[in-house]
């Protein structure tokens, strides 16, 4: 695989506050690389490092095989950037924003196609003011792909969007990929990395503390499976006697929550209703929950909340 953006050793502090400390991490063409974590965890200050509007303290970083300090002119006519706030005069129509970033670019992409393909046509004359949240993140997309970019920066995408907005916006980012771009994204949203991207790591503190496939990283933590039910009238001790040593059953009320490890030899929801069925216990509303990237995120990064 072609590398895209390779990280050595990357470093960058404010004052006494340590963003990012020294973490390496590479990039490949073709590919939706996401980078999630809790607030202050170092994301934003990465990207922003790649994009070259921040000098690292220390390290290597090369995107497009140029360094972005050195060669940022170049780098900017090869890539395309969202930021994670942006914003346009009021008054400015989508067209004219378009037409005026697109002489920016020496071979800029037709804005008048992505215009169409990003469903804006119908605003074209519209006010920047008067566009919805998700017809402002598609403009700032558009804009981000004026240059025609072989590597596209999202930072944040869909924050503050409702969720037919947000999974619009996400087909708009597929389909960026699909046409041979490499799209390295941020996001807070773990099921938007889970459904997004081939790869993702997670920060915590300014280290990446896991680096692969959503699916892979799920596993390989062991995040538990769980099986929720509702009983009426109680558990009694048998039941949670009778359940193997790795299932944990924990009551709340009438709702019950049984957890296990993935990798069991019977499946946990198996093993929970034959309990269930051989001791008599009447039962309604049971569901599964499959683990997910967010139960990954929280066993990594903690449940506390951040500032």
């Amino acid at each position: 695989m072609n590398t895209i953006v390779q990280v050595k050793g990357l470093r960058k502090t404010y004052g006494t506050t340590v963003a990012v400390d020294e973490i390496s991490f590479e990039v490949w063409e073709g590919e939706i690389f996401g980078m999630v974590g809790p607030n202050g965890a170092g994301k934003t200050t990465t990207i922003e490092c790649l994009e070259g509007l921040r000098k690292p303290d220390a390290g290597t970083v090369r995107v497009l095989g140029v360094d972005p300090q050195r060669e940022g002119q170049t780098l900017r006519e090869r890539t395309g950037m969202q930021l994670q706030q942006s914003n346009l005069p009021e008054r400015m129509k989508v067209w004219e924003a378009l037409d005026l970033y697109s002489s920016f670019y020496p071979k800029a992409a037709d804005w008048k196609e992505l215009l169409v393909q990003l469903g804006l046509e119908d605003k074209r004359n519209a006010a920047f003011s008067k566009l919805s949240g998700g017809q402002k993140q598609r403009l700032f997309i558009a804009l981000a792909l004026l240059p025609d970019p072989q590597l596209v920066f999202l930072d944040e995408l869909t924050t503050g969007l409702d969720p037919q907005a947000r999974h619009a916006i996400w087909d708009l980012v597929r389909e960026v990929r699909s046409k041979g771009k490499t799209v390295l994204l941020t996001t807070h949203f773990m099921e938007e990395a889970e459904r997004l991207c081939d790869r993702v790591a997670i920060l915590d503190h300014g280290h990446i503390v896991a680096l692969d496939t959503p699916a892979a990283l799920i596993r390989s933590l062991g995040v538990e499976e769980r099986v929720i039910f509702s009983v009426d009238q109680g558990l009694p001790p048998a039941f949670e006697e009778a359940l193997s040593e790795a299932a944990q059953v924990e009551t709340q009320g009438e709702r019950v929550v049984v957890r296990g490890k993935d990798g069991r030899k019977v499946p946990l929801v198996g093993e929970v209703v034959g309990q269930l069925t051989e001791l008599g216990i009447q039962f309604r509303d049971l569901r599964t929950e499959q683990p997910t990237l967010e139960d990954v995120f929280l066993s990594l990064t903690g449940r506390g909340i951040r500032e």
